[in-house]
């Protein structure tokens, strides 16, 4: 069994400031799987399984506990929190990852690439607190990687992009400034591009891939659930399941801080509440107009703003709408019965 002292395992001065006297007692533990009923952890004693003290889901790969007896105590605050919207309709986040330094997105030099969806991820990783790495895999396939690799580049100036050969041991060592020295790197994609393969090679394991189809560029879900691995120079790596929804939620400050050059042009609109719509003055329409802000951009950015806003509601708020709505749908149709009547 390998034994790690808590700065292997990614304990810092953020989570020992949280401690008090009377935590003593207590053994420090991080996160490395999350079952239905039981989550799986390390401490320097080696692995370890916890009972938790509330619903499973509320835990996170990655995040720092505090336990005794195999009993965890408190979770503690994470430096950096990935989240998006559960799946289905309830207005409720399910937690990704915690204490991540690096978000790779995974990504490949073929149909699989799409800015609309690499915007959504990049606004959910923003939002985190976490530094977002764009990878690019499948370039040894592609005429002109370089081209994928400015179009990511292009999307905002925090972005970092690489393009490389996933099963090429040269081409992923790229990586390693990413997950060494205790850092900790989550890899987030769509299913088949290549994010078991860069696991493989940056572990040292060999769970097993599955190739994509060529028809449309998709693939199958290898990854079933999260884990936290030690990579092969002395890092950490999360791997995820592909995600076939992603749906945003709680991240208006990503969004703002992706798509800051728009964020920017409203504080210049005449009117405060502009719509950038046909209101004069407004400094957003007149950069499609003169051609210094791609429409396109605009429409996917005021798209993520409502998803979010709608998606960040507490339960609470969306049923005091629905009731405001199904109010004015009832006055309506009272008032259209009684003028009916009326006119007899």
């Amino acid at each position: 069994m390998t034994i790690y002292s808590l700065p292997d395992l990614g304990w810092s001065d953020h989570f020992a400031r949280q401690l008090t006297e009377d935590d003593a007692h207590l053994t420090p533990a991080r996160i490395s799987e999350v079952h239905r009923t039981q989550l799986v952890a390390l401490t320097t004693t080696g692995e370890t399984r916890l009972h938790p003290n509330e619903a499973a889901s509320a835990y996170a790969v990655g995040d720092w506990v505090l336990t005794k007896d195999a009993q965890i105590d408190r979770r503690l605050t994470p430096t950096t929190d990935l989240h998006r919207k559960a799946a289905g309709h309830t207005h409720t986040d399910q937690r990704i990852a915690a204490n991540v330094d690096t978000v790779g997105l995974v990504t490949s030099c073929n149909d699989d690439f799409n800015i609309a969806r690499l915007e959504r991820y990049l606004a959910l990783v923003l939002s985190s607190g976490a530094l977002p790495l764009v990878i690019l895999t499948k370039a040894d396939l592609c005429d002109d990687p370089r081209r994928f690799r400015t179009l990511a580049e292009r999307m905002s100036p925090l972005v970092t992009a690489i393009t490389l050969n996933a099963k090429d041991p040269e081409d992923v060592a790229q990586l390693h400034p990413w997950c060494r020295d205790a850092q900790t790197l989550a890899l987030l994609g769509s299913s088949g591009v290549g994010k078991t393969t860069l696991r493989n090679a940056l572990t040292g394991e060999s769970a097993e891939t599955q190739s994509i189809r060529e028809d449309d560029a998709k693939g199958r879900h290898t990854t079933t659930y999260r884990a936290l691995k030690r990579t092969i120079i002395g890092g950490w790596l999360i791997d995820t399941p592909g995600m076939r929804e992603l749906q945003l939620s709680g991240t208006s400050g990503g969004i703002d801080e992706l798509f800051d050059d728009i964020e920017t042009l409203a504080t210049e609109c005449r009117f405060s509440d502009c719509a950038h719509l046909k209101e004069p003055g407004c400094a957003v329409k007149a950069a499609m107009d003169d051609g210094t802000l791609d429409p396109d951009r605009f429409h996917r950015w005021q798209k993520l703003k409502r998803e979010d806003q709608y998606n960040s509601e507490t339960i609470a708020q969306s049923r005091a709408r629905n009731k405001a709505f199904g109010k004015m749908v009832k006055n309506a149709m009272s008032t259209a019965t009684h003028k009916k009547g009326y006119k007899r």
